[in-house]
């Protein structure tokens, strides 16, 4: 019952990550912490895990859209896995609660940001003539 219900959950936040233009673990890590009783370190690394293979598929189409930069990703690619590390001991060494608080205020931050942005008046369209 549990693989169907994570099979659901992770059916739902790619078309609402898909949707909304947000990042899966904004609707990952909830979801593992309050349906299936996840630690906030278990859940936000099972989604760093679940990003893999999304980023792989995402990076091939965009590709064949033509907008991939690959000397910046390969730079950010080269640079991110020491932002993990410091991530990963910080997130080791502060509190369980402290890491669920942080996360619910990035969380409402991101909400509001998007909600700023879709409440801004349209720009005018350019025709193409």
């Amino acid at each position: 019952m549990d693989e169907v219900f994570v099979a659901l959950l992770g059916l739902v936040g790619g078309i609402l990550g898909g949707l909304l233009g947000v990042g899966g673990g904004i609707v990952f890590v909830p979801a593992l912490t309050i349906f299936l009783g996840e630690a906030q370190v278990e859940a936000e690394a099972t989604s760093l895990l679940a990003i893999v293979p999304v980023a792989i598929v995402a990076t091939w189409r965009q590709h064949r859209y033509g907008n991939l930069r690959l000397r910046e990703g390969l730079v950010i690619g080269v640079l991110s896995p020491l932002g993990v590390l410091a991530g990963v001991v910080a997130a080791n060494e502060v509190s369980e609660r402290a890491l669920e608080l942080a996360f619910a205020a990035l969380a409402l931050l991101i909400a509001a940001r998007l909600a700023k942005r879709g409440l801004r008046p349209a720009a005018p369209q350019r025709s193409s003539e």
